[in-house]
């Protein structure tokens, strides 16, 4: 996570003539593709993070070197996974590795299949009814659509993070809203999907055919390899849902 100093953010990155700083949306890609995942910001594993493989000054410029922006361009290429995946933190997750996530994450659930069996809140079901009848929604109308506004359902947030952490729901998009004349004002906002809508439901659910302990096992070993030292705790809290 940013560290804070004297009322401070302080970014954990690396000078951009450092070879092993990223420069670009592009070439983030390529990294994750070869590492297989990675959260945005640091965590307790070093050099585990797209911050600390950045250089801190391009941070939030709106620069075509800011990584912050990069997360829209990438959602929006779909070339990567991107959401709330790592402890209800923002990440990245190579195309190749998120059938083994999802297994682990879901423990080899379709969301139906959750409900049916108690293991679902009725908060998050209201939410992913409204994926049954919309490819995508606004952050703004998935808590409108799903009953969550002044004096409705409680807790949104934390009911959607849970989802993205379950691999449910993904960002896949980032959009400003428009106003009456439809044009564009404000933020970008973000925009989720179901990851089967944008990958098809035979590459989501691949790894369905096998223990989803095995799937925790193979995030496990890429981690404890490139980490040894690292604590049990550290490498679980990368892996659970």
């Amino acid at each position: 996570m940013m560290a804070i100093e004297d009322g401070e953010w302080i970014m954990r990155g690396i000078p951009e003539n450092d070879p092993r700083c990223i420069r670009s949306a592009a070439a983030l890609i390529e990294y994750v593709d070869s590492v297989g995942f990675l959260p945005l910001f640091k965590n307790t594993l070093p050099d585990f993070s797209v911050e600390e493989r950045t250089a801190p000054e391009y941070w939030w410029t709106g620069d075509a070197r800011d990584p912050w922006s990069w997360r829209e361009e990438i959602a929006r290429s779909r070339k990567l996974v991107y959401g709330k995946l790592f402890e209800h933190k923002a990440g990245f997750i190579s195309l190749r590795w998120l059938p083994y996530f999802v297994n682990a994450r879901r423990d080899g659930y379709d969301f139906d299949a959750r409900w049916d069996d108690g293991l679902a809140s009725f908060r998050q079901k209201k939410i992913m009814d409204l994926f049954e009848t919309h490819d995508s929604l606004f952050s703004f109308e998935i808590k409108d659509l799903a009953g969550f506004g002044k004096g409705g359902e409680k807790n949104f947030e934390g009911t959607l993070s849970s989802l993205g952490m379950m691999t449910y729901l993904v960002m896949s998009d980032f959009r400003r809203r428009l106003n009456k004349a439809g044009e564009p004002y404000g933020w970008s906002i973000a925009v989720y999907s179901k990851p089967e809508a944008l990958w098809g439901y035979k590459l989501v659910s691949s790894a369905y055919r096998e223990d989803p302990e095995i799937s925790r096992a193979r995030i496990a070993d890429v981690l404890t390899r490139r980490y040894p030292d690292a604590e049990d705790k550290q490498i679980l809290k990368m892996i659970r849902a």
